[in-house]
C-alpha cells in the first residue's frame, strides 16, 4: 500500500510538471515584453541625473534620445551632401518627437550634423535602426555618414545582443551536455540534468514575466543573458549532487524509492542551504543605487529557486520512474562495494601529510595572484563598452574633429523657471563649456531645461572635472545626461560595492553557522572563498590587459563578479563541509574529513565544470562587461573547486582538529 501511495505521488508530480511547463513556455517567451528599454531605467536612485530624467517628461517631447547623424566630407560638404542632408531631415520627421532643426554645418566646412529628437522608450532602437538606413540611402560618392549619440548607442547595443543572445545559451547548453557525457559517460544519464535545466529556464522566464507585468517587477536590459547563465548552471550542479547521492543510496537499498527517499533526506539539507545562500546573497542587491544591480537581485533569486524546486520534484520523480537503467552501462546495484580508493582520496592523503605546509602554500599562491589587482584600472569609457568598435563610437570620433568635444552628448541641465536666466549667464560663464543652448520651459511653466555642450569630449576627465565644478558652483540646477550621468552611475557603483559585499558576507556567514551550527567552519570557509576571489581577479586582469587587450574594468564587474563568487563559490564548500560533518558524526574527524572528500571531490569537481562552462560562454558576447563578468567567475569557480575547495579548504580542517566545528563537539562513533 505505501509501495502504491509512493508511484501515485510520483506520477502526480510528473504530471504536475507537464502542465507547469506547457502553461510556463508562452510566458516565458514574452518576457522581452517586460524589460525596461528606456536608458533612464538604470539610473543610480536619488541621483541627480535620475532626477533629470524623471523631470524630462513634463517637457515638450517628453524623454528623448537624440540620434545624431554626422556627415563627413574630407575634401569639404559639397552641394549634394547639403541636400542629402536636407532631404533625410524631411524623410525622417514623421518619427521625431519634435522638429528637426536644419542640418548645422561646421566651421571648417567638412562636416554637417543633423540632431532627430526620439522617444526615449521600447520603441528607440526600431527607430533608430530608420535613421540608419534612411541616412546611408543614397549618400552621395565620399560622403561619410555616421549615426551616433544616446539613439546611435541604443541601436548597436541591441543589435549586438539580438545577433548573440540566442547562440549563447544553444553553445551553453552543448558545453554542458559534453561536460555530463564526459562525466556520466552515459547516453540517456546526461539528458536529465539538461532537460531539468531547460523546464527552470522556462520557468523562471515566466515567474519573472508575469511579476513584471502585473507586479510592476523591474526587468533591466541586458539581467535575462545572466539569467540563463545562472539558472542553468545551478541547476545542473544541483542535479549532479542529487544523482551522486541517489547513485550512492541505490547500493544501500533495494528499492530505488527507498533510496531516492534517503537521497532527498541527507541531500536536501545542503542543496537548499546553497539556494538559500545565493539567493539571499542575490537579494541583497535590493539595497544597491545602480539600477540595473537593483534589479539583477530579484530577477536571479527567482531563477535560482526555480531551479531548487525543479531539481528536488521534477528530478526524482523522473530517476524513478526511469530505474536503476538510466545509469547504464554502470549501473548501481544493491548490494554493490563503494567504488575503489580514486584520485580525491589520494589528494587528501596527501595534504593529511602536512596539512599546515599545504594551507599556508595555498594562501601564498591565492595572495600572488591577488597581488596583480593592485595594478587593475577600473572604469570603461564608451568606446570599449563593446567589444568591437561601435559604429556609434566612430560618430562620435568624426563629431569631435569638426565640432566641440562634447557635441554629440550634452548635459542637460534643469532649473526652476525663475532661476533660468541666472543659471544661463553662470553656465555660459564657466570654463570647460562650450555653448548653452535656449532654455526650453517645461508644459507647465514651472521648468526650464537646457542643453549644454562641453569643451572636452563627454567620457574624459577633464569634463568629469567641468560638471563636478558646476554642480558646486550651480547648486540650485539639477545636472543630468552625458558625463554627468556617468558620473552618478560610479558613484553609485561605489556606493553599492560598500553596502553590497559586507551584506553579502553577513548573509553567506549566518547561512553556514545555521547548516553547520558551527563559527570557525563557517568563518575559514567565508575567509578562503574571499581570497579566491580577490586571485581571480587578478588573474582575470592580467588576462584583460594582456590577452583580450582591455584598457581596464568596467565598474559593475567588480561587484557582479564577486556577487556570483562567493556565493556560488561556498556552495561548493558547503557540500564539501556539510558531507565531512555527516562523515565526522559516523568515525573520527581526520577520517570524517578524508571520507568526505573522497566521496564528493568527483562530484564538486563536475559541478565547478559546469557553473564554469555556462558561465564562460559570457565570453563570446559583444558586451565587454559580460565578457569580463563571464571570464572572472569562471576562473574563481574554477580556481575555488580544484584549488580552495580540494586543497586548502581540507587542509585547514585537518590542521585544526575537532576545534573545526567549534563550539560543538566532534561526536566520534
Amino acid at each position: 500500500m505505501l509501495l502504491s501511495r509512493k508511484r501515485l505521488l510520483t506520477w502526480a508530480v510528473l504530471l504536475a510538471w507537464v502542465v507547469i511547463t506547457i502553461l510556463a513556455v508562452p510566458a516565458a517567451s514574452r518576457l522581452s515584453e517586460v524589460v525596461e528599454a528606456e536608458s533612464s531605467a538604470e539610473l543610480p536612485r536619488g541621483a541627480q541625473s535620475t532626477e533629470v530624467a524623471e523631470l524630462t517628461p513634463r517637457f515638450p517631447g517628453g524623454e528623448t534620445a537624440p540620434g545624431i547623424i554626422a556627415y563627413v566630407r574630407p575634401s569639404g560638404i559639397t552641394l549634394a551632401d547639403r541636400a542629402k542632408a536636407e532631404a533625410d531631415r524631411r524623410a525622417l520627421a514623421p518619427i521625431a518627437t519634435a522638429a528637426i532643426a536644419p542640418p548645422r554645418p561646421s566651421r571648417d566646412g567638412r562636416a554637417l550634423m543633423l540632431t532627430v529628437p526620439l522617444a526615449d522608450d521600447d520603441t528607440l532602437t526600431g527607430k533608430a535602426g530608420t535613421l540608419r538606413d534612411t541616412s546611408r540611402a543614397g549618400a552621395p560618392p565620399g560622403l561619410e555618414v555616421r549615426l551616433t549619440g544616446r539613439a546611435g548607442a541604443a541601436l548597436d547595443v541591441g543589435d549586438a545582443f539580438e545577433r548573440i543572445d540566442r547562440p549563447v545559451l544553444i553553445i551553453t547548453v552543448l558545453v554542458v551536455a559534453a561536460v555530463l557525457l564526459l562525466t556520466y559517460r552515459s547516453p540517456v544519464l546526461w539528458l536529465l540534468p539538461i532537460v531539468n535545466a531547460a523546464i527552470a529556464l522556462q520557468v523562471a522566464g515566466a515567474v519573472v514575466y508575469l511579476l513584471g507585468e502585473h507586479a510592476g517587477l523591474y526587468v533591466a536590459d541586458g539581467v535575462s543573458t545572466i539569467l540563463n547563465a545562472l539558472v542553468f548552471g545551478i541547476s545542473t550542479d544541483y542535479a549532479l549532487l542529487l544523482l551522486a547521492r541517489y547513485r550512492e543510496e541505490l547500493r544501500r537499498h533495494p528499492g530505488r524509492h527507498r533510496a531516492m527517499a534517503a537521497a532527498l533526506r541527507r541531500a536536501a539539507a545542503p542543496i537548499a542551504a546553497s539556494a538559500a545562500t545565493v539567493s539571499l546573497g542575490l537579494l541583497c542587491l535590493l539595497a544597491a543605487d545602480m539600477g540595473f544591480n537593483h534589479a539583477l537581485g530579484p530577477v536571479a533569486a527567482i531563477g535560482v529557486l526555480c531551479g531548487l524546486a525543479v531539481v528536488m520534484s521534477l528530478l526524482p520523480a523522473l530517476l524513478v520512474v526511469l530505474g536503476r537503467w538510466v545509469f547504464w552501462p554502470r549501473i548501481p546495484r544493491h548490494g554493490d562495494a563503494p567504488p575503489a580508493r580514486g584520485a580525491w582520496d589520494r589528494v587528501g592523503h596527501r595534504i593529511a601529510a602536512r596539512p599546515r605546509l599545504v594551507w599556508i602554500g595555498g594562501l601564498a599562491v591565492l595572495g600572488a595572484l591577488s597581488a596583480a589587482a593592485l595594478g587593475m584600472d577600473t572604469g570603461l569609457d564608451r568606446a570599449h563598452f563593446l567589444t568591437t568598435t561601435p559604429s556609434s563610437t566612430v560618430g562620435e570620433r568624426l563629431l569631435a574633429e569638426h565640432y566641440p568635444g562634447g557635441q554629440g552628448r550634452p548635459v542637460q541641465v534643469i532649473a526652476d523657471r525663475p532661476d533660468a536666466a541666472s543659471v544661463t549667464a553662470a553656465l555660459r560663464n564657466s570654463p570647460g563649456v562650450a555653448d548653452v543652448g535656449a532654455p526650453l520651459p517645461s508644459t507647465d511653466g514651472r521648468l526650464a531645461r537646457l542643453d549644454v555642450v562641453l569643451t572636452d569630449p563627454p567620457d574624459s576627465e577633464a569634463a568629469e572635472r567641468t560638471v563636478r565644478a558646476l554642480r558646486e558652483s550651480i547648486p540650485d540646477a539639477r545636472f543630468g545626461a552625458s558625463t554627468a550621468a556617468e558620473i552618478d552611475l560610479a558613484d553609485a557603483q561605489s556606493h553599492d560595492r560598500r553596502v553590497v559585499i559586507p551584506l553579502v558576507l553577513g548573509v553567506v556567514l549566518l547561512v553556514l553557522v545555521a547548516l553547520l551550527r558551527a563559527l570557525v567552519a563557517p568563518l575559514l570557509l567565508v575567509a578562503t572563498v574571499v581570497a579566491s576571489y580577490f586571485a581571480a581577479l587578478g588573474a582575470s586582469w592580467l588576462l584583460f590587459r594582456h590577452a583580450f587587450g582591455f584598457p581596464a574594468v568596467d565598474t559593475q564587474v567588480a561587484l557582479m563578479g564577486f556577487l556570483f563568487m562567493v556565493a556560488l563559490g561556498v556552495d561548493y564548500n558547503l557540500f564539501l563541509v556539510s558531507r565531512v560533518r555527516e562523515e565526522v558524526g559516523r568515525t573520527d574527524h581526520r577520517t570524517g574529513v578524508l571520507r568526505g572528500l573522497a566521496v564528493t571531490g568527483g562530484v564538486i569537481s563536475s559541478a565547478g565544470l559546469v557553473l564554469a562552462a555556462t558561465f564562460g560562454t559570457l565570453g563570446i558576447m559583444p558586451v565587454t562587461m559580460m565578457v569580463q563578468i563571464g571570464v572572472l567567475v569562471s576562473l574563481g569557480v574554477l580556481l575555488d573547486t580544484f584549488f580552495v575547495r580540494s586543497v586548502i579548504v581540507p587542509a585547514l580542517a585537518l590542521d585544526t582538529g575537532p576545534r573545526f566545528w567549534w563550539p560543538a563537539r566532534e561526536r566520534p562513533k
